[in-house]
Order: structure tokens, then sequence, then C-alpha cells
């Protein structure tokens, strides 16, 4: 009951819930097929061989993270008085530095491009063309915005804003660029959503009749979604969700923005964390690399 209450009542978000899960379930997986009898016969042996296999298949913050899953389970059942010590406390995880995320950004011309390509004379395209407005515009992380309500878009001193719900039960509000409110205008009205204030904000279709349920569009049906556009309006970079906040960020701070101004608007704590989403110096980069003349 004190493993099933680890992954249940102490983990609250439910994507680190889904990763910490799947990482421990590889884990004991791997413990009983090389002969581990119990959670109190692992020891420190068995978790550093078993974080050296995985980083003959996987990155190193992917491996990090599956460590820091078992040391938070240890951990947990150690209180719990399960197991007497954390296998997990002495292995130490795989160096790693970045400065610059790994996330794929658009040119604004593409992100332009791909908005522009997207046919609003259906309920679907109206909704796609307003999550990836929201993701671009707002800098809305895709949890955040698969999460909201329609009376999470709302007016305030004569525009559109929107309340974000992101990470850590954090509250977010932000007012609308012109054309994400003409986006979330037309999704509102044209879908007649408007009128459900207690409804998702983005929602599926229902089945055969290509109008919207009222059930909340999955993140790995958003991922698809986005995936299928892409590749409709020609664009060759393999994006997704994420893209459209890293492109927005990066958009902003092309144009004069402030890394402060931009940690705020994206609700980061920290401007190291925005700094992951500014590609600016992937222009210089390029133009850099193009005077290597043969």
């Amino acid at each position: 009951m004190r493993f099933v209450e680890f992954f249940t009542a102490n983990i609250r978000n439910p994507n680190t819930r889904r990763a910490y899960a799947r990482a421990t379930d590889e884990f004991l997986t791997w413990c009983a097929a090389v002969g581990v009898s119990s959670l109190a016969a692992v020891t420190s042996l068995h978790v550093s061989t078993w974080i050296e296999l995985q980083l003959q298949r996987l990155s190193v913050p992917s491996v990090k993270q599956r460590l820091a899953a078992l040391r938070h389970l240890f951990d947990w059942l150690v209180v719990g008085q399960v197991v007497p010590l954390n296998p997990a406390a002495s292995v130490r995880g795989p160096s790693h530095t970045s400065r610059t995320g790994k996330t794929p950004v658009l040119d604004p011309s593409e992100a332009r491009q791909l908005l522009d390509s997207i046919d609003i004379s259906t309920p679907a395209g109206l909704r796609d063309r307003a999550l990836i407005g929201l993701m671009v515009f707002s800098f809305a992380r895709i949890g955040a915005a698969l999460s909201m309500r329609v009376e999470d878009v709302y007016t305030q001193n004569r525009r559109l804003w929107v309340r974000l719900r992101e990470k850590g039960g954090k509250q977010h509000t932000m007012p609308c660029h012109h054309s994400l409110e003409e986006y979330l205008h037309a999704y509102l009205v044209g879908t007649g959503i408007d009128l459900d204030s207690k409804g998702p904000l983005f929602r599926t279709l229902a089945r055969g009749t290509k109008q919207l349920s009222r059930t909340a569009l999955p993140q790995p049906s958003a991922y698809l979604m986005v995936r299928r556009r892409a590749v409709a309006a020609g664009i060759g970079t393999k994006i997704g969700n994420h893209t459209f906040r890293a492109t927005g960020i990066t958009a902003y701070l092309k144009n004069g923005g402030t890394l402060e101004s931009a940690a705020a608007m994206a609700n980061h704590a920290s401007t190291r964390t925005t700094q992951l989403y500014d590609r600016r110096h992937d222009e210089i980069s390029l133009s850099e690399v193009e005077r290597i003349r043969l």
C-alpha cells in the first residue's frame, strides 16, 4: 500500500506520475530478471548497474530523471519503514550541462505559414488555430492550455485575457495578442462553446459528427494534430507541442523584448530557464558557419 501511495498520494502532477511509474516499472522488471527477490534486496550496486545500462540507450537528462524517480520512491519507502535504506541515495548520476534547449523552434515566417494554412471553415480548424496561437502568443505550456475552461478566456479593460494554471498549481494571467484575440473569438463564437463557461476550452470531436464534444482534448491527440498540421503546411522541422512556446519566446526576444519580461510572461521562476528557449544565437552560428568557404 505504501508503494501504491507513492504514485497516488505523494505525486500530484500527472506527467511526473506517468514518468516515475514508467521508470519504476522498467527498473523493477530488470531487477526481477536478474534475480532480485524483493524491494528490501535492492542494493546500490543494482541501481548503479541499471543506470549504466540506461545510458547506453537514453539521453543523459532521461537517465537523470529515472534516477530521481528511484531516489524519491525509496525515500518514501524508507519513511514508511518498508525498507531500511535508500539504495539509490549514494548512486551518482551522469553529469549534464546545457545552455540551449533541444526543443525545435520555428522561424516566425514558418509559424505564420502554419497558422495561415489551417482551414478554419470547420470546428476542428478553428480549435487547432486557437490552440497553436495560444501557445505561440501567450507562451503557454500544452498542459496548461488543455486544462483551460471556457471561462478562462475573459474580457478585462476592453481586452481579452487568458488564465493559465501552470505547473505547481501556479495561476498565471496574460493579455491576448491581437491575433490571438481574433483566433479565440472566432473559435468560441464559431463553435458555440462560448455559452458553456464551465466546459473545457479545447475539446475532442464527437464521433461521426465533426462537431466538438464536451471532452477535453488529450495531450497525445494535440501532439498528433500539431504534427499533421505541420506536414500539411509543408514544414520539414519535426515539431512538437512545446515548439510553439519556444517559438513565441524567441520571436519576442528577437523583436527587442527583455529576458526578464519573457520570464515573467512564461511564468518562469528564473531567467536561466527562459534562456533555454532563446534561439537567437542559432542565427549567429549559422551566419558564421557560412564564412567557411573552400
